[in-house]
């Protein structure tokens, strides 16, 4: 499968390594250009493209910037796109320690909500839990003992099943978490976020989620 990555840190450059390894084709742009993803393009096999040519070279389009970078990228930078291209937010909000407020997740919108007025298209979020260096290394063969299960939020079950079927491919399964708006379960500072739980252990740490934001989670 062809897939754009927008992005190229910590969770872009995991993503581009798992995915070219399992045999997919990969488009990897970031906010600095072709040239400065030579290195990264050599080692995996990935094509440097831009911004806009990731979005427009996948079947899934990966976004995996910071929160407050999203507002930055091209404002067309789908338009034109195929309604059948999956895009994925793999982003968290840090209003402290990175990102500044964004009035509308501080009001209570789930983040990856937000991010879909931002770019004007329906998302799905995922990878958003996992450590990039769980993401790198830890991916196993289905049905292996233990194997790392990762919750996938969304509201169209078609790019849902398309991109459970990547996530597998590259090692792990899958808890639907059930509509963008129940993504919340998912965010910085739930029971699900920062662990490496099984298929079980993920199902009912998203059930124990509240959606009451702590106060250390706003922006000062």
């Amino acid at each position: 499968m062809n897939i754009g990555i927008i992005g190229a840190g910590h969770i872009g450059g995991s993503l581009t390594r798992r995915l070219t390894d399992a045999g997919h084709t990969v488009f990897i742009a970031n906010s600095r250009g072709p040239e400065t993803l030579a290195d990264l393009a050599s080692e995996t096999g990935a094509t440097a493209v831009t911004a806009k040519e990731a979005a427009r070279s996948g079947e899934i389009v990966i976004v995996t910037i910071p929160q407050n970078r999203v507002p930055d990228l091209p404002h067309d930078l789908f338009e034109g796109v195929d309604l059948s291209v999956v895009v994925v937010d793999t982003g968290n909000y840090y209003p402290r320690e990175r990102d500044g407020k964004i009035a509308a997740i501080e009001d209570g919108l789930p983040e990856s909500q937000w991010v879909e007025t931002q770019l004007n298209r329906p998302v799905l979020k995922a990878f958003n839990n996992i450590n990039w260096k769980n993401l790198l290394n830890d991916g196993r063969p289905a049905g292996a003992p233990g194997r790392i299960a990762l919750p996938v939020s969304g509201d169209d079950a078609a790019s849902k099943a398309k991109l459970f079927k990547v996530i597998d491919d590259i090692g792990f399964d899958v808890v639907d978490v059930g509509s963008l708006a129940e993504s919340w379960r998912q965010q910085p500072d739930t029971p699900v976020y920062g662990t490496n739980l099984d298929l079980e252990g993920v199902k009912r740490e998203l059930s124990e989620a509240s959606p009451v934001r702590k106060p250390e989670w706003f922006a000062v």
